[in-house]
């Protein structure tokens, strides 16, 4: 094999910055005796490789195969070039680049080598709450311009000190090039305020945390995307406060569990029944909030059990910072860790703002003074027919990137929908999907969604021209989109979940059943329950659900009855429980369609059957009534039979209507069995999802020489139970289905809908 030396210069995109590839790159060519450079331009990075030819094959190869474990690299070209006679390998200071491909990282969870250090007496970096490498720390939240350098960060204003700049420039050194390097001598510092005490040292802040929570204390704790509100989940009298304080009675709080055994989830197996799947979320790279069963009956420890209230289900995570790291080991128990926020809107990233807003809520803070750029919420999943379900996009996970299947002319923003809002900025064939921002209601949240627009059209160096929005009229977000110098274009509710889905699964042919709480559809009604055959920017809707009034409009959300009055108002059914008195009154504002707007809803069907079982009376959060319904139907599924779901088969298809070719489901058919029927209230509510789902496969087998794909979307699919016994009935007639398992099904995806939808339309 020839001895001369060639050279090579590669262009490689992808996520190649603040995952450690550029130091990767180095020590890769100084093993296989390479010389020449590599630097960052503008998302990408160049290379350019001098050395024997068996060493330049062996590193390209390498380069994919070895990369670093955050790092998604690809090769875009590959060029020969002509040998300069480079002395040695260097890194390059960042340049710009006419060619723009950018990919922001998202916020990494602290890896196990600094966990190590972490711990070890003796290091520098013992019990240091800000610990980071090249493959660890926070990224989106502290970037404030591309190029990702430190003096384009929020570290800036942290000057390193001699033992750091020392690391930071040794190529042999775990932190070479790390951006957000730092130690105690140099970095960021905590600080806690209680009344009038305040404490600096971070040891001590720790400890004085630590004590406050023990005392039963609701602290507000500064993370890597925003603040926490913590309190401990084996005191009732504490989650009480917390509940109280926030108002928030009935949704269930997610618990952070201190790291112990192997792989940090004994405490959590100690306290909750996890699957295997859901363990192996909880460790993946995201560490995301997962959703398990509390299993209180089944474990001889019990969180309080005002944390997952009736629910029975509570959102569960590993300490992902070392922050957090350090507080729940001293704790030496499960915390509460909900967001710090005022219901609905976008976590709170900055000390004054959580002094002023948090202060009602926490008895006490514990600040840092590492700023955050951007707010960035827990990300939270779920496992559903032992598949992953994001349930909302955030830390560790987004910004979420992703390929157009078309090219767009112009770049396009899309701002979602009203709840759960995410935005999707979108150019040429890319797009990337913001973390979870908030609920539009409140100007704090508008704010944050124009904020983040600013941002990643900066960062991304994208500048929007159109902006796709919902075509309700009463979503806030509308006055910003007025506001801005763009065109604005409406994409009809639903579409964009049924194309939402698209995004992540190809098919030729699609049977999309699309199903929430309300989405305002073409014939000025609110929609809720459709089927649609087709595909992006071509929709077909083949199948909807018997319509129904909502007397009172908005004020079903929290009181279900009026929606368990207005079915059987329309079934002509006699109440099997007493309706408020208010109800009088309110039936002659039905009867002439006052305030009582039509909708095709299913999500609102689940609230109405959840009443009318006795199963709730008012609810305080959305998709209580439907969750609870669940939990009954849970308790009589593993005792269903063949002849159960045969009686739901037949129930089903009797109550279905069909009109050239136009399925309708009449649930009034069969809504006073379900009212009184000698059957428990478990049997009961298990029927009703039984029938919702034989419904589903009716629809697909009058759609079966087609051999669509069949989709579930909308918020109505997060019921796990729904989707399991889908799975089980779709399994035996070989049906092929999908739903999400990157981007969620309820609103949080519908921003990236709007642009698959509108561009499919265009194109």
């Amino acid at each position: 094999m020839s001895s001369s030396i060639h050279a090579r210069t590669l262009t490689v995109s992808g996520k190649v910055q603040g995952v450690g590839f550029r130091p990767f790159v180095y020590q890769l060519s100084t093993q296989l005796g390479l010389t020449g450079w590599v630097e960052n331009r503008c998302g990408e990075v160049a290379i350019w490789w001098e050395g024997i030819e068996a060493s330049l094959d062996a590193a390209i190869g390498r380069l994919i195969t070895e990369a670093p474990p955050l790092a998604q690299p690809v090769i875009s070209q590959i060029d020969t070039a002509t040998s300069v006679g480079f002395a040695r390998f260097e890194i390059r200071a960042s340049c710009q680049s006419e060619h723009v491909d950018i990919h922001l990282p998202a916020d990494f969870f602290m890896c196990p080598k600094c966990q190590a250090e972490l711990t070890e007496k003796g290091n520098r970096r013992h019990e240091y709450p800000f610990i980071n490498c090249t493959h660890c720390g926070p990224r989106y939240t502290i970037i404030e311009a591309l190029p990702y350098d430190r003096p384009s960060t929020t570290m800036a204003g942290f000057p390193l000190c001699e033992a750091c700049a020392s690391e930071y420039s040794n190529p042999g050194d775990r932190r070479f090039h790390a951006q957000p390097i730092a130690c105690p001598d140099c970095g960021p510092q905590l600080e806690y305020i209680e009344k009038q005490q305040k404490i600096t040292e971070n040891t001590e802040a720790i400890a004085a945390t630590v004590s406050a929570l023990r005392r039963g204390c609701i602290i507000a704790v500064k993370g890597i995307g925003g603040y926490h509100l913590l309190a401990d989940a084996l005191n009732d009298e504490a989650i009480a406060r917390l509940r109280a304080r926030k108002q928030r009675p009935d949704k269930p709080f997610a618990v952070m569990f201190p790291w112990l055994g192997g792989d940090g989830t004994e405490d959590i197996q100690r306290y909750t029944t996890p699957s295997s799947r859901e363990l192996a979320l909880l460790c993946s790279h995201e560490r995301p909030i997962v959703l398990v069963e509390a299993g209180q009956e089944q474990r001889a420890q019990a969180l309080s059990r005002r944390v997952s209230g009736a629910l029975g289900r509570i959102g569960v995570m590993l300490p992902y910072s070392p922050l957090h790291f350090l507080l729940l080991r001293s704790f030496n128990g499960p915390l509460v860790a909900t967001s710090g926020n005022i219901s609905g809107e976008p976590v709170i990233i900055d000390n004054r703002m959580a002094e002023q807003r948090l202060a009602r809520f926490a008895d006490a803070m514990l600040h840092h003074n590492r700023p955050i750029v951007r707010p960035a919420d827990d990300s939270v999943v779920q496992v559903i027919a032992n598949r992953q379900a994001p349930i909302r996009l955030g830390r560790g996970t987004a910004p979420l990137e992703g390929r157009l299947p078309f090219t767009l002319d112009e770049p396009v923003v899309a701002f979602g929908a009203q709840q759960k809002n995410t935005l999707c900025l979108a150019w040429r064939d890319r797009f990337v999907l913001s973390p979870h921002i908030g609920d539009m209601g409140a100007r704090r949240s508008l704010e944050v969604l124009q904020g983040v627009c600013d941002d990643l059209s900066r960062l991304y160096q994208v500048k929007p021209k159109q902006c796709l929005i919902d075509h309700h009229p009463s979503y806030s977000y509308r006055r910003i989109a007025e506001r801005n110098d763009w065109q604005v274009h409406k994409v009809w509710h639903h579409h964009a979940h049924a194309s939402a889905l698209c995004a992540e699964h190809c098919a030729d042919d699609w049977l999309i059943f699309s199903w929430d709480g309300v989405g305002f559809g073409p014939d000025k009604t609110l929609w809720g329950g459709e089927a649609f055959t087709g595909q992006p920017g071509n929709w077909a809707r083949i199948a909807t659900i018997q319509p129904f009034r909502l007397p009172g409009g908005d004020k079903v959300f929290n009181e279900p009855w009026r929606v368990a009055a207005a079915l059987l108002w329309e079934a002509g059914i006699e109440e099997p429980r007493a309706l408020p008195e208010q109800a009088v009154l309110l039936e002659r504002a039905w009867a002439n369609q006052i305030q009582s707007p039509q909708t095709s809803s299913i999500g609102r069907l689940f609230d109405g059957v959840a009443w009318l079982l006795g199963i709730v009376d008012d609810t305080s959060f959305d998709g209580q009534a439907p969750m609870l319904l669940q939990r009954h139907a849970e308790a009589f599924a593993s005792k269903a039979t063949p002849a159960d779901w045969d009686r739901a088969n037949s129930m089903a298809e009797s109550s279905i209507t069909r009109k050239d070719e136009f399925m309708k489901l009449n649930w009034s058919d069969w809504l006073a069995e379900l009212c009184y029927g000698e059957r428990s209230v478990n049997e009961r509510a298990w029927y009703f999802h039984a029938l919702l789902v034989e419904y589903i496969l009716i629809v697909a087998h009058s759609q079966s020489v087609l051999k669509p794909a069949i989709g579930l979307t909308g918020g109505v699919f997060q019921n796990r139970l729904l989707v399991n016994m889908f799975s089980h009935r779709a399994k035996q007639y070989r049906f092929d289905w999908y739903t999400g398992r990157q981007y969620p099904v309820n609103d949080g995806a519908l921003s990236l809908g709007q642009v698959l939808e509108w561009g499919a339309m265009r194109t």
